[in-house]
């Protein structure tokens, strides 16, 4: 077995191999996935594109519920004004009244008709309209049914009588009902026709 000479130099290279390998550390690749997993878990800042959407559906939002306000307010005040029109309309039908009597009577002449019929016209610019005429079909949504006034073979289906108090509406609001009697149609007796009386002739 031979000896290496003393005072011999190692050779570096043979030396430096056993260094290296104590030294050289094989990274195992958790400190770059755990910063990789704390980047992805990081907020991200929206993008332009993302906060102008945003905004958008604020501001449209918001003009929604404006336009909706001023419907509900415009509503409201329209349902106020009618209601006011319809409590002025109903003060002035017993004036009405006084003046239908008065016509007939005979008493509506000179100034007062006049004045009258100024008041008739400036009421039907509201739109305030009358009912309940003799010969009418009766309807319980206008009418109140006083009493009955018999029987006619004239009409064929339940009718207006005699008018005591005429009905106004403005549009489909009745502002008062019409009081009238009701007539019924003839039993067994119906309304003779054009045709039936020209054959008998």
């Amino acid at each position: 077995m031979t000896s290496e000479p003393e005072g011999t130099t190692p050779d570096p290279e043979t030396a430096g191999e056993g260094v290296a390998d104590e030294a050289v550390e094989v990274p195992t690749g958790e400190e770059e996935v755990v910063e990789e997993v704390a980047s992805d878990d990081a907020p991200t800042e929206p993008t332009a594109e993302q906060q102008l959407a945003e905004r958008t559906a604020d501001l449209q939002r918001l003009q929604a519920e404006y336009v909706n306000y001023r419907k509900r307010v415009e509503r409201d005040r329209a349902q106020a004004r009618q209601q006011g029109e319809a409590a002025v309309l109903r003060s002035l039908l017993t004036v009405l009244d006084d003046i239908g009597r008065a016509e007939q009577h005979g008493e509506l002449s000179g100034g007062f008709k006049a004045v009258a019929d100024a008041l008739t016209q400036a009421l039907k610019a509201h739109k305030l309209e009358a009912f309940g005429a003799e010969g009418d079909p009766f309807d319980p949504r206008l009418h109140e049914a006083l009493f009955a006034a018999g029987e006619s073979a004239e009409v064929s289906v339940t009718s207006v009588g005699p008018v005591v108090r005429t009905g106004y509406k403005v549009g489909d609001e009745v502002l008062r009902h019409a009081q009238v009697g009701v007539v019924e149609p003839a039993e067994g007796d119906a309304p003779a026709t054009s045709a039936e009386t020209s054959d008998d002739e």
